[in-house]
């Protein structure tokens, strides 16, 4: 499945994705990547991912790998 915008947002919990979305512009992505861990991070196993379809390069990532 692939969507219209550059970034891509990946909600995934125990391994498996639960929610997707794309967005053309960065500034919105990284907003929509804020509300969703405080809407779905207390879900058990969340991750969220934020990434730029065009370079391949994960922007950002919850919870931060260590």
């Amino acid at each position: 499945m692939t969507g219209s915008g550059r970034y891509h947002l990946l909600l995934a919990a125990g391994g498996r994705p639960v929610l997707h979305g794309w967005w053309g512009q960065e500034e919105t992505a990284r907003d929509k990547f804020r509300r969703w861990i405080g809407e779905c991070g207390s879900m058990p196993g969340a991750r969220v991912t934020l990434t730029d379809e065009t370079t391949g390069e994960t922007l950002a990532s919850w919870p931060d790998p260590q």
